[in-house]
Order: C-alpha cells, then structure tokens, then sequence
C-alpha cells in the first residue's frame, strides 16, 4: 500500500511529466540494447534546443533474441532539460538554487514505516538464479551500444553504511550487470573517495570479508537527486532530501540487509559486495565523454529483489555531454560553486558561476561572471577559489563579465581576444590532479590549471550591431515575409560597453531619421588644423 505523503514518487512525477507535455511514450517495440539509448541520444545532438527535449518512457521492451520485457524503463525522467528537473524539484528552474540552499540549511530527519510499496514483490533465492531471473529480468538498457560489455545500472542511489558509525552514505555509481545474481559496483577512488567507497575501505580494514549494499532504482525525485549531488561526506542524504521536500522522507528497514531503503521506491537491489575479490568492469560510455575501459571493481552477489507491483526503471542518458547526468550535475553544481565564492570566500561582483556542459561534461571549464570595474584582487580570488572548489573540477576557469553568454563559445572567445592580455591576464598552476577523465590521478600523472581574465580592463566602443530596436523591428518583417525561422544568438544586437557618448546617441538617432546632413553641418564647425589623421575626437557633451 502506498504510504501517504505530498511528495510526489517516480510514479506520481511521470504523471506530471505527461500532464506538462514533457513525456513522449514510445508503445512499438525498441530493442534495450541497441535501439532505446541511440534514440534519446538523437535529442541531446540533433540540433534541438534544451527546451523541446523530453522524457521517454518505453512500454514495449525486447532484446536482440526477441524475448520481451515487462517494465517499462524511463530516460531522461528526471533531468532531459532544467524544466523537467523543476518539476521533479517541485518549484520554477529559477528557484532551484534557493530551494537547495534552503534544504541544506533546514535539513528533516526521515520516518520509518511499515509495508513499504518497494517490498510489495519479494525475490530471492532460487527465483535470483538462471537466465530470464533475478537482474536478468530486468530491463536494464545498454547505454553505449557498440562499446559497452553489458547493462548497466546507471540511474542508482547505491545505499552503504559506515561499519564504525553506521551513518549511511547514499552515491550514484554505475554497476554493470554479470549474472542473474552478481554485478560489479564502480565507487569512485578519486582524491578523497566516494562515500561508498569509503565505507569499503572501512569494512575491509575491519576485517570483514562482505559489505550490505541496497541498490535503489526509482526513488521519489527527491531522493533521486541526492545521489548526484556530492554533500560532504557524513551529511545525510535522506535528511536533506527531506529539507526538499519539507517533510520526512519515508524509509523502510531492507529485506535482507541491514540498510534504510525509501519506502516509496520502485525497485531496491539488496546484495554483499565482496571485501576480499575484485573483477574486472567495463567498458562503459562514462560522463566525461569518453568510453571507461576495463578496471577490476567491486562485485557483488544480490541476497534480494523487492520492488512494486508494476515497477518502472529509471536510466540515466550520460556519456558525451550535453546529457542528462550532465544536466543533473550542472543544477546542482552551480549554485555550490556560487555559494562558496560568495558567502564562504566574500568575494564582492560575483554574478554567476557556469559550468561549461557540450563535450567537456561541466568538469573542466568553469566561467565565472563578474560585475563590470569589479576589483582585479576581486576576479583573481574568485578565479583562483573556483580552481580549488573541487579537486576534480576547475581545470580551465575563465572571468568575463555580465554581457558575455557563457553558454555560448563564440561570445568566450570573443572575449579572450578582445579583452585578455595573455602575459597579464593568464596564469597556471601546477600539481593538480587528473580528476574524473580519461586519464585519472591514480595513473599517476599530474595536471595543471589555466586561469584566464577576460573582463573589459575599461570602457570599450559599443558592440557593431544594429541596437535591439531595430534587429526587433526587422524580425518582425523578416517573419512576416515567412522566412526561415530564426534562433537568435546572444549577441544580437549592439549596446555600450562604456565608451559612448550622449552625443554620439543622438547623431545616430539623426542618422536613421534621415537627418544626417544635420550631423554634416555640426562637424563643419569643429574643423580643425593642429592635429594628425586619426587623432581621437570627443565631443564636448554641451553641443
């Protein structure tokens, strides 16, 4: 029975996805694991604009040999675009930061219930073992057809207890599927560690020989987002999930280990994961946009599989960014970024903080834009506190101001070139670590970082385009002549970068009124034969 709460589920929230037009049910057969991926990959890079993606469910589910399966599995069910991801969040995309911050600040415990909806089916022993059983019923896509080696569970809240404390630690990893009852969890061995990979290193140094694990598939969003944000390690995610949703989140004792699991769950994987084996995992299309190759990780034997009584699975679409995953992390990101510049660090002008998404998977490029005649102290701090935020963040971290769209590359390069002197502007720094990549730190090879200056060092001329009066007028009748449809790129139209005068404003207003002959006559008077060709001119504001 489903326990009463005003959070939505998964279940609940596909409801609203529908209900908002940002659902698109697929019925007709599609193969999991060459057909169901490559199609919602064709939103991602197919020219379409963030907006006009959408979630897809897939009803009717087969594989290569023709065998069918009955769950329906959801991609992109929780961030395709930041209005899919508000609405899991229960709020408008412009509230996401301050709901986070509040959440974080005003964290609620969870409650315990009785019966939970993700024990409503219950398998373990004999019904986990033989094909067609236990995860090979489920119907876990591949998410990299022609690279990856097996389904993969990419939509995870992998649940772990510290063996000392018993705090649990909720992370999302990828874990890919072997037998009906054996997978291999991927936890993070970055500087620092995972959470869960922690709590590895705990249980082993302990002497155990297992670890209980609980793989969780379809958690309200509100827990579902909790495994992609990275807390800091030994806050509770179920506490802050319950700061989301303004009441507790509800949990449940696991079936077969001992773990909490959410109650109103769709599917919840219970297992041991080996303390004294490793085997090897992957390839598998990782986040940073290139194919993982083969590491020994952590294996785990399944004890147990509750779930609903008619489930739905969850699947990222990550890899190459733009993706879900990518989307996921850059709302949650940000705002941290953001936060720690401005209130931890102080730093005065700081308007935003992007992270840059197209193939470098947010990682990598930070820009972060600042106030105009913001202190140069000012843009170093924050340059240099963005670089050293996160470990595997900030590789490349650029300063521009508030006319530069940061999603947009040329407008970038456009200010490195015009407002960045490369021996002043430009420095880097040496011993950072490879972070999540291709190439890793525990390769042993360093990294560096670039940090760049590209704000206006003062006043510039204004950008040369038409002002926004007339491109409007002008699209206007380029629409009424029923001309291709246009997407305006930011930017679009000319404005002042400082150096303008009120003069110089109301000659061009004489100019488009056809009065320019007017402007001929005021300069007649200011002739003058004591200067050189191209000597600046600046008329006195009087005239």
């Amino acid at each position: 029975m489903k326990q009463s709460s005003t959070y939505n589920d998964l279940q609940q929230h596909i409801d609203e996805l529908k209900s908002k037009g940002l659902l698109q049910v697929i019925d007709q057969p599609i193969d999991k694991d060459s057909e169901m991926h490559p199609l919602v990959r064709w939103q991602f890079v197919g020219g379409m604009a963030e907006a006009d993606r959408k979630a897809f469910l897939f009803t009717n589910i087969v594989n290569a040999k023709g065998r069918k399966y009955d769950i329906p599995v959801l991609v992109g069910g929780l961030a395709a675009n930041r209005s899919i991801y508000g609405i899991g969040m229960g709020c408008a995309v412009e509230e996401i930061q301050a709901k986070w911050e509040r959440a974080i600040q005003n964290p609620i415990p969870p409650v315990m219930v009785e019966g939970p909806i993700c024990q409503e089916v219950i398998l373990e022993g004999s019904a986990l073992q033989v094909e067609g059983n236990g995860l090979d019923m489920l119907s876990i896509p591949i998410s990299t057809p022609g690279f990856d080696s097996a389904p993969t569970l990419t939509a995870t809240n992998v649940i772990t207890k510290d063996v000392q404390t018993g705090g649990q630690n909720m992370g999302t990893y990828r874990c890919q599927l072997k037998a009906p009852d054996r997978l291999v969890v991927r936890m993070a061995t970055r500087v620092g560690g995972a959470g869960g990979y922690l709590h590895y290193l705990g249980w082993k140094k302990a002497g155990h020989k297992t670890m209980p694990c609980a793989i969780v598939l379809g958690c309200p969003p509100y827990v579902a987002f909790m495994g992609p944000q990275k807390l800091p390690i030994g806050v509770d995610e179920f506490d802050v999930a319950g700061g989301l949703a303004g009441e507790p989140i509800q949990i449940s004792k696991a079936h077969s280990v001992d773990l909490l699991v959410p109650a109103q769950a769709e599917i919840v994987i219970e297992g041991l994961i080996d303390l004294e084996w490793l085997e090897p995992e992957a390839p598998f299309g990782e986040s940073h946009g290139h194919v993982a190759l083969e590491e020994f990780n952590l294996p785990m034997k399944i004890t147990a599989i509750t779930h609903r009584f008619k489930p739905v699975i969850p699947s990222y679409i990550s890899q190459v960014a733009p993706s879900e995953s990518s989307v996921i992390k850059r709302v949650a990101y940000e705002p941290l970024f953001f936060n720690y510049l401005t209130k931890t660090l102080g730093i005065k002008g700081v308007k935003r903080v992007s992270l840059h998404e197209p193939l470098t998977g947010l990682l990598r490029v930070t820009i972060i834009t600042v106030a105009q005649n913001i202190a140069k102290t000012e843009i170093w701090r924050a340059l240099y506190g963005a670089a050293f935020f996160k470990g595997d963040c900030g590789k490349i971290c650029i300063a521009v101001n508030e006319d530069i769209d940061p999603d947009n590359a040329d407008a970038l390069f456009w200010a490195m070139a015009y407002r960045m002197n490369p021996v002043k502007d430009v420095q880097t720094l040496e011993h950072r670590g490879q972070g999540h990549g291709p190439k890793r730190e525990n390769d042993g090879e360093e990294d560096s970082t670039l940090l760049m200056d590209a704000t206006m060092k003062g006043p510039m001329p204004p950008l040369a385009l038409p002002k926004e009066e007339y491109m409007v007028k002008a699209k206007k009748i380029w629409e009424s002549l029923g001309l291709p449809p246009l997407k305006p790129q930011a930017p679009w139209y000319g404005y002042t970068l400082g150096d303008w005068s009120s003069v110089w404003d109301a000659a061009a207003k004489r100019a488009v009124d056809g009065n320019y002959l007017e402007n001929g006559e005021i300069s007649k008077t200011q002739i003058r034969n004591d200067v050189t060709a191209e000597t600046k001119f600046r008329p006195d504001e009087t005239i």
